[in-house]
């Protein structure tokens, strides 16, 4: 018996990760492949631009966390318990907050005050044009990315991740096509790249929506209710903060980071900067993939009560990440400038500085990776307050290194995140021991 629920569990982990590592191409590659396009059809401005507005996009992703990574949970909790009404109740109301701030966004950020934001994110007039116009569209579709990817989280834990799957590869294969066709073909320009991305999510959703049309499917279908309205959302926040104020953290992060480069290093430090950050989007693939596989598989577990499938979990979790992050590492330590020629950089400054920042950054985020896929574990243990100190460590014990490195030792910044990571990682295992924390289902 035991044998054979390892076995289920084993299936089940990489059924999930397969789905969300695909889902995390939409949110985190989507940058990567229209940087990528970007730098080949346009130039390196272009692919600073989109890095200069990826704090943008990690808002909007953001407030999916905030409500659809909580309200997940707590479906997958409900549906663990057989408790389908609450399920139902859970979901409707993480539909409509996500259309709502979705829209909200949208109106504020795209229409009326595009100029401002563009502003506030670019100070180098000559990347600035290029980041506007970017920005602006991103802006406007922000329903469609939101909506996208609670969707995606929704119809996985309702248990058709292989959906998921076909969803977000057509979505990502719209995108890559719709980029070359607006950019080369219109002369859409930078403006192109960005109104693929969002016609690549609605095409997306369309497919996901598809998930209800089979009846067995109908168990988590939205129920519109007033009862215990304002109970519900203050479960999906709570639930679903940790999450978010890492997410927000990173968003401020972006921000700062990309105030300190660019005042320090300039247009060639913002480019090496802008591959650095697209390194990240690739690491933060597999790590999205797993740590919502940990959540939506080790949450149904922990409503089951079940503490040695929670750890067949995790121990497979651990173990991918690892597996993921060691190769990634070592592809970047032996192909830096192929990186950069990537991208479409062919300056020879930018080349010369890509590629020792590439190889320290590599390093950085391993021990990122490490701490994130544990500030899951401790939440799925019920020791929120270790969690939520994670979440906010993760991105704001960056600034102050960075910002300190840029004033005592402006040649060493890319060092920053190691040396802020490495100090984390440190401080995490000494608050772990002094609390005497055990995970034990509570």
């Amino acid at each position: 018996m035991a044998i054979q629920q390892d076995k289920d569990i084993h299936s089940q982990f990489y059924g999930y990760l397969g789905a969300y590592i695909l889902v995390a191409l939409s949110g985190c590659l989507g940058n990567v492949v229209d940087g990528i396009i970007v730098g080949n059809l346009i130039s390196e401005d272009g692919v600073s631009a989109i890095n200069l507005s990826k704090p943008i996009n990690q808002f909007i992703f953001t407030m999916h966390l905030l409500i659809n990574a909580g309200a997940g949970m707590l479906v997958a909790y409900a549906l663990g318990q057989k408790k389908t009404d609450d399920a139902r109740r859970f979901f409707t109301r993480a539909l409509l907050l996500t259309l709502g701030l979705g829209l909200l966004l949208a109106i504020v950020g795209g229409l009326i005050f595009p100029n401002q934001t563009a502003r506030m994110l670019c100070s180098n007039e000559q990347i600035l044009p290029l980041a506007h116009d970017y920005m602006q569209v991103l802006l406007i579709g922000s329903p469609a990315f939101i909506l996208m990817w609670g969707l995606s989280t929704m119809v996985g834990v309702n248990g058709s991740p292989r959906l998921v799957s076909l969803a977000v590869i057509i979505d990502n294969a719209v995108n890559l096509c719709l980029d070359i066709i607006f950019i080369k073909w219109f002369g859409w320009g930078i403006t192109g790249s960005s109104a693929a991305t969002v016609i690549g999510h609605l095409v997306g959703i369309a497919i996901l929506l598809t998930h209800w049309r089979n009846p067995q499917n109908r168990r988590l279908v939205p129920v519109f209710t007033t009862d215990g309205l304002a109970s519900s959302w203050r479960r999906i926040i709570s639930q679903g903060a940790p999450l978010a104020v890492a997410s927000i953290c990173l968003t401020l992060l972006l921000f700062s980071a990309n105030q300190i480069v660019l005042t320090t290093t300039g247009r060639t430090g913002i480019f090496v900067f802008a591959l650095c950050m697209n390194l990240l989007q690739v690491y933060n693939l597999f790590l999205s993939g797993t740590c919502q596989t940990l959540q939506s598989l080790g949450a149904t577990q922990v409503g089951e009560g079940n503490n040695k499938g929670v750890r067949t979990v995790i121990k497979r979790g651990f173990r991918f990440i690892t597996v993921a992050m060691v190769t990634t590492c070592l592809l970047v330590w032996i192909f830096p400038s192929g990186i950069a020629r990537l991208f479409g950089c062919d300056e020879p400054d930018m080349l010369a500085q890509s590629g020792p920042a590439l190889r320290v950054f590599a390093l950085s985020f391993i021990p990122f990776c490490y701490i994130y896929v544990l500030m899951i574990i401790y939440k799925l243990y019920g020791q929120h307050g270790m969690a939520l100190f994670i979440s906010f460590a993760l991105s704001l014990t960056v600034i102050p290194v960075l910002w300190i490195m840029s004033r005592v030792m402006p040649q060493y910044i890319w060092f920053s995140y190691l040396i802020a990571y490495s100090i984390e990682a440190v401080v995490i295992y000494v608050l772990h021991r002094a609390k005497h924390i055990k995970f034990v289902l509570q």
